[in-house]
């Protein structure tokens, strides 16, 4: 699925936080993290704008893109302002040492309404896509999510998860493999698009230690103006 094109400029960008170290934004869906085969204007570059006309820096901004998020995705996104910012951020996120918390919507209830999801995700490359397995298959990569039910609408359900791994649309791919996929979400089994091209999927918080003052950080991402997400308020 193709996300609708949005317009990313430093005057909509929605940061939650920043300091000299850290810039922390609020990703719109549609909006990529990095530049990709598009051509589309990154949030990367964005951020970069927002930097050199807030601080009056003629020179070169150095911004690190710490993680990504899916396109159709909103939601939390960390990039680091010095080097020294980013190698440690990098390394926390490789080890695990962060907590990220994710809001989903999706039609089907699950069958339980806590619980723990374990499957070997194997990446397809060519359609941009993860396959959830019960078993290890060769190329697999072990993923486990916790998730809990936290509010019931009319017709869907809010799930809370946390990640423990962080694999190639895990999220989606392990969800769609219970029979929940995400609304909005064509590549994994929901049965329309959102007219944005959106899928209702959002990082909600994220809590990691500051790479140099040392204190914790949570960050939380104010859910997208929609109906639905209206309604999880």
């Amino acid at each position: 699925m193709s996300s609708k094109k949005t317009i990313s400029t430093k005057n909509n960008l929605k940061v939650l936080f920043e300091d000299n170290h850290l810039l922390i934004v609020n990703k719109r869906a549609g909006d990529i993290v990095q530049g990709d085969k598009t051509g589309d204007k990154p949030l990367s570059e964005v951020a970069k704008e927002y930097i050199a006309e807030k601080y009056n820096k003629p020179g070169a901004v150095y911004l690190g893109v710490v993680h990504r998020l899916d396109r159709p995705t909103s939601g939390v996104v960390v990039f680091a302002r010095t080097s020294k910012a980013l190698s440690r951020l990098n390394k926390l996120f490789a080890e695990r040492e962060t907590e990220k918390t994710y809001w989903a919507l999706v039609k089907n209830k699950p069958s339980t309404d806590s619980g723990t999801l374990i499957h070997y995700l194997k990446r397809n490359p060519k359609q941009n896509k993860s396959y959830s397995h019960v078993k290890e298959v060769p190329s697999s990569k072990k993923g486990i999510l916790h998730y809990q039910v936290i509010k019931e609408l009319d017709n869907y359900f809010l799930l809370e998860i946390n990640l423990e791994t962080g694999r190639h649309h895990q999220i989606r791919s392990q969800l769609s493999a219970i029979g929940c996929p995400i609304k909005g979400d064509l590549k994994y089994g929901f049965d329309r698009s959102n007219k944005d091209a959106s899928i209702h999927l959002h990082a909600r918080e994220l809590t990691f230690v500051h790479p140099v003052r040392k204190e914790k950080l949570t960050i939380i991402a104010p859910l997208p103006q929609d109906p639905l997400w209206n309604a999880c308020d």
